[in-house]
């Protein structure tokens, strides 16, 4: 039996956390629904992760009327210690492109 596509869809390179952050790289004044619908994730979900994103001092939002600014601390390295060295800067601009 061949395994390679159910292994294939097993992982991805980039966490929801990393998807999430992109998303508001792009648009600070994206809504949850949109960032959902774009990262294939519920708004549950997405509003749990912008919570771990501003609680680690990643994101920080601001509330504009009926909606919220994101703003994304680009000074922050990365969490990880197999990973340390390269700032959320770096990291976006390879993403964004």
């Amino acid at each position: 039996m061949d395994n390679s596509t159910t292994t294939e869809h097993q992982w991805t390179f980039l966490t929801n956390h990393a998807r999430v952050l992109v998303q508001i790289a792009r648009d600070p004044g994206i809504r949850v629904r949109d960032i959902a619908a774009s990262c294939l994730l519920t708004e549950r979900a997405v509003q749990r992760i912008i919570v771990d994103l501003e609680q680690a001092g990643y994101l920080t939002h601001e509330r504009r009327g009926r909606s919220n600014h994101y703003s994304v601390i680009t000074s922050k390295q990365l969490r990880h210690p197999a990973d340390a060295g390269p700032t959320i800067a770096e990291l976006l601009a390879t993403l964004l492109r």
